[in-house]
């Protein structure tokens, strides 16, 4: 019995650490929060682009110089590329998908890109933008159609990008950039080294124009027309022009964080304005603690002492999944406050079906120890199969959701495991330690409702 009430202790001394830690690291609880360590200044509440703002792009990718059987790679890459971009700004937890070529988006392939806490369009159109474009072309065949620029002057030139042909080999198969200076004129140049598909991209293309151009193009614009020499089967390329040190040092930190696959083209730009985010975390929390002051209602009315126990083992439950959300962390979005929500409710359950399972063993006449421990054995099966289901659901839809969907599904499935164990271990502690061996019909009418010999 003793180890029991120390273990009781120590739960909840531990609970009130975590607490006090989630107070802490909260800039909108805490209002010392400037002056606290970095430790709680490092682990405040991710939230998503609906509740913290921030900035919705789309664009439409150009896909016309890409074969039909590689449109879904090159998408993805695409998406991948955008992704390491943008994690490179800093930005917290950014969502970028690819919406397919459909009924819904009219037969185009489009990106969607939200990066929350950055309401500034234009620097976020400029996070995109700055990723470069790199393709290699070749010279074009003699009977290809030539065009023609006229200039103010009215003078005809010959467009110079009609010249080259594009070719497979673009910024997709880029291994790594690395910036290098010519041993005799000291000049910074960029060394492309590409990845198994690309050497042999590469190869083929060097082997096929011995003797002509291939010019390597960055954002639709020629920075390099080198003469092939000879086959080049190392996968190695180099670039080299006016730079200096600073461009190239640029040029290879925009390379290696990403040469775009795919063209793409902004269609529509949105601003969500951190006031309806402030409203929508407000609602969330309003809503939550309305939800578990009647929980908490209910369960001390029709179970007593039971139901008190229980409140405070929800209470732990509620801390720990707080604290999870901080620690992992978890971006929350207003879907994803629903999950937690909702995983209130499994975890209340959860409590509710052993309890009516104590009153049945309490009826037929066993003492409440007795009871107590007959009833969680009992209701072990049922809670098991319940959150076992649930957690299959919640994986479902984390595995084929959307990123809206996917909060949702990740604060539910959380919520279910967490609400297993608080159910289970600490509202099974709790009631141990609180335990009433008397028989009289007070102890009774303490530990249950409605419950008569």
């Amino acid at each position: 019995m003793w180890r029991k009430i120390i273990l009781t202790f120590i739960i909840l001394i531990l609970s009130a650490g975590v607490a006090l830690f989630v107070f802490k690291s909260e800039p909108k609880l805490n209002k010392n929060f400037e002056a606290e360590k970095t430790f709680f200044k490092n682990h405040s509440f991710r939230l998503g682009l609906d509740l913290s703002g921030g900035s919705h792009l789309i664009y439409k990718a150009d896909i016309s110089g890409i074969p039909f059987g590689q449109v879904t790679d090159s998408m993805n890459a695409l998406r991948d590329v955008i992704e390491r971009r943008v994690n490179i700004f800093g930005v917290s937890e950014p969502v970028v998908q690819v919406q397919g070529g459909g009924f819904i988006s009219g037969g185009e392939e489009k990106l969607i890109v939200d990066l929350p806490g950055i309401t500034d369009v234009e620097k976020a159109i400029a996070m995109i933008g700055q990723t470069p474009l790199l393709e290699f072309k070749v010279e074009a065949p003699q009977n290809a159609p030539q065009e023609v620029k006229v200039g103010p002057d009215g003078q005809a030139t010959l467009d110079i990008r009609s010249q080259f042909a594009p070719t497979e080999l673009t910024g997709r198969y880029l291994k790594k950039a690395t910036l290098e200076f010519d041993t005799n004129t000291r000049e910074p140049k960029v060394s492309l080294q590409f990845d198994d598909k690309g050497t042999m991209l590469f190869a083929q293309i060097t082997k096929e124009n011995v003797g002509k151009i291939v010019a390597i193009y960055l954002d639709g614009a020629p920075i390099s027309t080198p003469v092939v020499q000879e086959e080049i089967t190392g996968g190695q390329a180099v670039i080299s022009g006016s730079f200096t040190p600073t461009e190239a040092k640029l040029l290879v930190g925009r390379l290696n964080s990403g040469a775009l696959p795919v063209p793409i083209i902004l269609l529509s730009k949105q601003t969500i304005g951190a006031i309806l985010g402030d409203d929508a975390v407000a609602a969330g929390i309003k809503a939550a603690i309305i939800g578990f002051l009647l929980v908490v209602l209910f369960l001390i009315i029709w179970y007593r002492l039971p139901g008190l126990v229980a409140v405070v083992s929800l209470s732990i439950f509620i801390i720990i999944m707080l604290t999870l959300f901080k620690l992992i962390p978890v971006t929350l979005t207003a879907a994803g406050i629903a999950g937690f929500i909702i995983s209130i409710g499994i975890a209340v359950d959860a409590n509710v079906l052993i309890f009516e399972r104590v009153k049945e063993e309490l009826r037929s006449g066993r003492t409440i120890p007795d009871a107590v421990l007959v009833g969680f054995s009992r209701a072990w099966s049922s809670i098991r199969d319940s959150n076992i289901s649930n957690i299959i659901t919640a994986l479902i839809l984390f595995w084929f959701g959307t990123s809206l969907i996917k909060g949702f599904a990740l604060t539910l499935g959380m919520g279910v495991l967490v609400s297993m164990f608080s159910a289970i271990t600490i509202t099974r502690i709790f009631l141990s330690v609180v335990n009433l061996n008397s028989e009289s019909k007070i102890a009774r009418f303490l530990f249950s409702s409605g419950i008569s010999k």
